[in-house]
């Protein structure tokens, strides 16, 4: 398949047809669009969590675009306890993780206990509780992942992010995880960076996949875009 040419879909997710993408496009690190801070539509406001590459630990909940996209969730939901989780992920958006200070304002916000809020934060391993690199990556190794060469990409990670499983790199870019299921079985390995999915992932790529992620960081540290 060459760049230019219409990629066609072959099938996955159950989709197929003729698309405008060339295959390096659909499969390449480039993003297509952007994400409207503020949520956009009501309708799918609260539809997703976003890592950014900045993280502002300190930030306020919510100001701005982000108090715009706040208050268009809670028109979506019957009652404030039911806009928790997507509280809780456009919290994460804004400060990289979910401390207990943050579980704290999320409560006062929706006017919910302290600790039920912090039960719930607790459950899911998709909030991050404590801050991480730049970049979370992680490296399914379900079995599908595992019996396509997932520790060797793993170990590759670790290796060429130079830090150790779960803690992060010095230079503050890269957290290295293991997830147990992406749920994208037939393109192993699959890793999850922030929001993005790489597929088809052996050891060999992933320092180019690296130095890719480093070109998105400026040199004061803050990311290019999000």
């Amino acid at each position: 398949m060459t760049d230019g040419v219409p990629f066609k879909n072959p099938g996955w997710a159950g989709n197929t047809g003729e698309y405008e993408l060339t295959e390096a496009q659909v499969r390449g690190h480039d993003y297509v669009g952007t994400r409207p801070r503020d949520g956009g539509h009501p309708a799918g406001a609260g539809s997703y969590p976003y890592m950014l590459v900045e993280r502002h630990p300190d930030a306020p909940l919510f100001e701005g675009p982000y108090l715009e996209r706040f208050n268009k969730i809670k028109t979506r939901y019957p009652d404030l306890r039911a806009t928790l989780l997507p509280t809780l992920n456009l919290a994460q958006e804004v400060r990289g993780h979910v401390s207990p200070q943050t579980m704290d304002e999320v409560a006062s916000l929706l006017e919910l206990p302290p600790a039920y809020v912090r039960g719930v934060a607790t459950f899911y391993t998709m909030y991050n509780k404590q801050p991480i690199g730049r970049f979370l990556v992680q490296v399914c190794t379900n079995i599908s992942c595992n019996l396509c060469g997932a520790e060797e990409v793993l170990k590759a990670f670790l290796v060429y992010a130079d830090t150790e499983l779960g803690e992060t790199s010095q230079d503050g870019n890269f957290t290295v995880i293991e997830a147990e299921c992406l749920a994208a079985c037939g393109f192993a390995t699959c890793v999850q960076i922030n929001s993005a999915y790489y597929e088809n992932l052996t050891a060999k790529g992933v320092p180019e996949l690296l130095e890719h992620l480093k070109s998105q960081v400026g040199a004061d540290g803050e990311g290019e875009g999000g």
